[in-house]
């Protein structure tokens, strides 16, 4: 069995901004980082938790993740948001997008945020919970590293292309819905490889085409996208969004999220967040009309809300996590 250690959620950010602070990164960029391995760790979304860790410190180190990046957000339009990552982390630079993406969505009423020159953003229902937070509708997409074939080839085109969504509501925690366009999140698959366990079948494909359990061998293959064709068409759609609206790579010319070689992804994320009109409309009460239909149904229940039940857990608690991240992380901290 897995050797494993219990870290508080404060405990484990700081062992993680104090690694990046240890490699170069800036206090800021590491923050946003730890911050977000951490809550996606407690949210139980290990593919993004500190089973990144080594691929991340490994790219800091080669250049692949530039550790002095200069993140510049510009109003292209009063609403419209460009931000340059500059090849460094995705996390500071989606939250400097979404710190300014909120304050127009105020003003405006609506306000679209374009990342682009960036790398893996993690878990997306963290960062469209921000916006949720502050009042606001959030919807966000990014493209990733191709991994599915369009429907009836066989050659990875498109990432796993996420798309994540989180409405306000009142005197509870927001709404969050958060999906990969394939069956499941790559990281996932990458945390089985890490931790020698099989996956189920029906999640990827090989390099023959053929259904797998080995997740070496379905890192090396495709997944299999939810929906059929209806799912690549959604992976096309975000494709777009994300790549040509930020002036990124599409998924196929993008780099690996797990290897140090090469140059940086490049890839893009699209963010809008929505101000409802709340007086014209009844918002949050019809939203409420809404979701107590759907719970009064005996067996169903609202996406997203086993997050926030992991999560007041974890921050009980504390987040158990495979020791060798943890020692990881500190010999990193305490090289000379």
């Amino acid at each position: 069995m897995t050797d494993t250690v219990t870290l508080s959620l404060d405990d484990a950010t700081s062992l993680i901004q104090n690694a990046f602070v240890a490699l170069g990164v800036d206090q800021t960029a590491s923050l946003s980082v730890a911050r977000a391995l951490v809550e996606a760790e407690a949210d139980g979304q290990v593919g993004h938790g500190f089973s990144r860790l080594s691929d991340y410190m490994a790219q800091v180190k080669s250049g692949k993740i530039n550790n002095a990046a200069n993140i510049t957000t510009k109003a292209v339009y009063p609403a419209a948001l460009l931000t340059d990552a500059d090849c460094g982390f995705a996390y500071a630079a989606i939250d400097q997008a979404i710190e300014q993406g909120i304050t127009a969505a105020h003003t405006y009423g609506i306000a679209a945020m374009a990342i682009g020159n960036s790398h893996h953003c993690g878990s997306l229902s963290i960062h469209v919970e921000k916006i949720a937070k502050a009042g606001l509708i959030g919807f966000m997409v990014t493209n990733a590293p191709s991994a599915i074939a369009p429907w009836g080839g066989t050659k990875p085109l498109f990432g796993t292309n996420p798309i994540a969504f989180a409405v306000p509501r009142q005197g509870q925690n927001p709404l969050v819905i958060d999906m990969s366009l394939s069956v499941v999140a790559r990281g996932k698959i990458m945390h089985a490889a890490k931790t020698g366990q099989p996956i189920p079948e029906g999640w990827a494909l090989d390099l023959d085409g053929n259904a797998t359990t080995n997740p070496q061998d379905a890192l090396k293959g495709t997944m299999v996208p939810v929906g059929g064709p209806k799912g690549t068409a959604l992976a096309l759609m975000v494709e777009i969004l994300s790549a040509s609206m930020t002036g990124a790579n599409f998924s196929f010319e993008a780099s690996s999220f797990f290897t140090p070689e090469g140059p940086s992804p490049r890839i893009g994320h699209y963010i809008i967040a929505m101000k409802p009109a709340e007086a014209e409309t009844n918002f949050a009460h019809r939203l409420e009309v809404l979701l107590s239909e759907i719970v009064s149904q005996d067996g169903a229940r609202l996406p997203g809300m086993r997050r926030f039940e992991k999560r007041a857990d974890a921050e009980q608690h504390g987040i158990t996590i495979p020791k060798s991240y943890v020692d990881l992380a500190q010999s990193i901290v305490t090289a000379p």
